[in-house]
């Protein structure tokens, strides 16, 4: 069995390492004994794994110090991922990773008598991002950090398309040095014949998920995209979430289907109730909070609360350009729509991000921000303290008007 394992593992290896990196890679190092990885399908989580082993073996593909093991693979069945590990462990080896860890049973247990039997190894282990790390009796929020991983940014986009490196900004850097750091960055695609905002719109079409090289078509990238969703209700969230029943699946699929034809949604719960035919509130919530887990929708809530504990989002908002593209009606999907779109999709993975009474977002509970085209002004939230508008359509931007592009450098 495990000589079968090694096989397929330098299989992977070979095709699977790549030379661009992604910043999640720099910026979480996974040091620690026992990582997950989480995220949406076509993320990229198996190639930073693979990526992370390549490191870790020093290119020594013959190397039997690390181990990739995809738990859906035929050559896995019949074995428990315990046999994998003691046998490996008996081969010395030192990092086992096992990808798609959401469609294994019991994996939990499994992984928590791992841990604790074999005290040398370091585990990392990928999954959906729906995976549930707190709940049941195999809990393994003491023993694992989580990481949850994103699709591109702007900024990634044009490193893995153009081959043109370019720095990562944070938020304070963003709202206080853009317009030095602006022309910094069309100076440098200048000398490629490139310009920020054509690149823009490119990457807020088709430029989310990595796997837009493979597809440089865009009606099947888009195509691509939406049969992902389709896979991610109708598979991860029931590999995660056992109890959902066909009847429930093609509910939540009627409930993405209302939110897509209108976002940005402001939920009425009671129509939603109705349209998916649902008899109480805390359901709907539920079904809600399963696609946000799915990372298919992203749930604001007004500022200071929380939709955590299921209180009734503000509004409902698709999570990424490209997927809204792929799944809601062209006549739906205007320019405004998008740039909100990205917006949250960026701002979400660092910050915290609410809807307040002025404005379209506040960000950190501090900064406020109106969204728009490059006729926007601050009439809506004007003597504000904190407040900016984030413009597109404009490659530069001054003092509070900040160009929204800038905001795909933040990782």
């Amino acid at each position: 069995m495990i000589e079968k394992l090694f096989s397929h593992h330098r299989t992977i290896l070979s095709s699977f390492n790549r030379p661009f990196k992604r910043y999640f890679l720099k910026k979480h190092a996974l040091k620690n004994r026992f990582s997950i990885i989480t995220g949406q399908r076509g993320v990229g989580k198996t190639t930073v794994m693979i990526q992370y082993i390549y490191s870790f073996i020093e290119k020594d593909i013959a190397s039997r110090k690390a181990l990739y093991v995809p738990v859906d693979h035929f050559i896995v069945v019949g074995y428990s991922l315990y046999e994998i590990a003691e046998e490996f462990v008996n081969y010395g080896g030192q990092l086992l990773c096992f990808d798609e860890i959401h469609k294994y049973p019991n994996w939990s247990r499994e992984l928590k008598s791992i841990y604790d039997s074999f005290p040398d190894i370091k585990l990392i282990v990928s999954g959906s991002s729906a995976l549930e790390i707190h709940k049941g009796s195999h809990d393994l929020s003491r023993r694992a950090v989580v990481y949850r991983m994103t699709g591109l940014s702007l900024r990634e986009f044009i490193e893995l398309k153009y081959q043109i490196e370019l720095s990562v900004l944070n938020m304070e850097s963003i709202l206080t040095d853009h317009e030095s750091f602006s022309y910094k960055v069309t100076q440098k695609l200048d000398q490629k014949k490139l310009k920020i905002l054509p690149l823009f719109q490119e990457y807020l079409r088709h430029g989310y998920f990595p796997y837009f090289l493979e597809h440089p078509d865009e009606t099947t990238y888009l195509r691509t995209l939406e049969q992902g969703l389709h896979t991610t209700i109708e598979s991860d969230l029931l590999s995660i979430y056992p109890r959902l029943a066909g009847i429930s699946i093609k509910k939540l699929k009627m409930l993405l289907s209302t939110i897509a034809r209108s976002a940005p949604f402001t939920p009425d719960m009671k129509r939603l109730k109705q349209i998916v035919e649902v008899g109480d509130e805390r359901t709907l919530k539920t079904y809600l909070n399963y696609l946000e887990d799915g990372r298919a929708i992203t749930c604001l809530s007004k500022k200071n609360k929380s939709i955590k504990g299921l209180e009734k989002p503000e509004k409902i908002y698709l999570n990424n350009p490209n997927q809204a593209l792929a799944i809601c009606d062209k006549e739906t999907v205007n320019s405004g729509t998008i740039r909100e779109i990205f917006f949250t999709c960026i701002l979400q993975e660092e910050h915290s991000i609410a809807i307040p009474p002025k404005g379209d977002f506040i960000v950190d509970n501090k900064n406020l921000f109106e969204v728009g085209g490059k006729g926007k002004t601050f009439k809506q939230i004007k003597d504000i303290p904190d407040s900016y508008l984030a413009l597109d359509n404009i490659e530069h931007g001054m003092n509070a008007k900040i160009p929204l592009w800038m905001f795909g450098f933040l990782y």
